[in-house]
């Protein structure tokens, strides 16, 4: 199980009589996905010592309209770059388009000798990385080779970043996303209907259409139980097909996105989450779960299995294993002690990922890396 030592934040190197200007590129808060998630959970937290200035490089909508936000960035940042006194850039990177949109403005902050951080979120950025031409491989190297720090979700990416992208041992920081922790947690007894829960972008990487399958595998008697809720974005028309035509309407609802508020009722209301995903970093909607003291079925891919721990804190099943997924859901379904026992370890899993313990760990990066830019010769 992952373990995070919080450091302890040197005051001489950030902050002082002002804040510390830290530019910040990523998705728009408005856009609906777990960048702008953990962007918009950071910046409600971010403390005194440091004054964020957020530049949204993606935005929702057609094509044009996608290339003219990412120009708008591109002046937004030129211009604080020419005419504020930046500390450093704190980029957030993930896979296809926003590999290459950030390999150009790392260009851009790397010609004014500014100190950069990438943040790697993409949870298929091996698989894109895998598919490109070696001289595409070569540009993405040398330019994550810029960054002072590459923060990235697990042990395995950080392992990834260093055997593929060429990257020092010492260039790469892992840090597990934060939660922001509900107090109290609700209390869950037995119920006549058991309510399990799916967050996230419906569709194939995230196992959605495995899950539909899998609940329709159950014996009679458990789907009468259960009702299943697949909340987010996606291929919600597929995913509205497969349930009618497993005549599975009386038992799956399908709400599309949900607003926070939204969000934070179904996870005090259900009893069970669950998110078979074939490809992750450290996923929010998991953490959020935990962080409510539900029990978790889950998948052992990306930095999952260093923060789920198979019968101590949640159900681990391999990706697209149906049969096995189904029959995870059948022991939670049938076992109430499991659930809470289960769901208790959760969320004492991720006690320590809480969002203000987080902020003084990134704190504790930015420090190091200006601390680093001020000894260098």
């Amino acid at each position: 199980m992952l373990e995070q030592k919080l450091p302890i934040i040197d005051p001489q190197h950030l902050g002082g009589t002002s804040p510390t200007n830290i530019i910040m590129l990523g998705p728009s808060l408005t856009v609906n996905g777990g960048i702008s998630k953990y962007e918009k959970l950071f910046l409600e937290h971010v403390p005194p010592e440091v004054k964020i200035f957020h530049i949204p490089t993606h935005k929702e909508g057609s094509s044009p309209y996608k290339i003219i936000v990412f120009f708008q960035a591109l002046v937004n940042l030129l211009w604080m770059l020419l005419r504020k006194d930046i500390a450093l850039v704190h980029i957030h990177i993930s896979q296809r388009g926003s590999a290459f949109r950030k390999a150009i403005m790392t260009f851009l902050v790397w010609i004014f000798r500014k100190p950069i951080i990438l943040h790697a979120h993409g949870s298929e950025f091996h698989l894109f990385y895998s598919q490109l031409a070696p001289w595409v491989q070569q540009l993405l190297r040398w330019v994550f080779g810029k960054c002072s720090r590459l923060i990235v979700l697990s042990e395995s990416w950080k392992k990834f970043s260093i055997n593929s992208l060429g990257l020092r041992s010492e260039q790469v920081v892992i840090l597990y996303n934060p939660v922001k922790l509900p107090s109290p947690v609700p209390y869950r007894p037995g119920s006549q209907k058991v309510t399990i829960l799916f967050l996230g972008r419906i569709g194939q990487r995230k196992g959605a259409f495995d899950l539909i399958k899998a609940f329709a595998a159950l014996p009679a008697e458990d789907k009468n139980r259960a009702s299943l809720i697949l909340a987010g974005n996606g291929e919600l028309e597929q995913a509205y097909s497969l349930v009618k035509s497993l005549e599975l309407t009386a038992n799956i609802t399908i709400p599309g996105w949900v607003s926070s508020e939204e969000r934070d009722h179904l996870l005090a209301k259900a009893n069970i989450f669950i998110l078979p995903s074939y490809n992750e970093g450290l996923p929010m909607a998991l953490l959020e779960a935990m962080g409510w003291g539900l029990p978790v079925i889950t998948t052992p891919v990306g930095g999952i299995p260093e923060l789920v721990v198979d019968g101590d804190n949640g159900l681990l099943v391999k990706p697209g294993e149906i049969p096995e997924l189904s029959m995870a859901m059948q022991t939670l379904i049938n076992d109430l002690g499991l659930r809470l026992s289960l769901g208790c370890s959760a969320r004492a899993s991720v006690a320590h990922l809480n969002i203000e313990d987080y902020c003084s760990s990134l704190l504790n990066i930015y420090c190091s890396v200006l601390k680093s830019e001020k000894t260098a010769p």
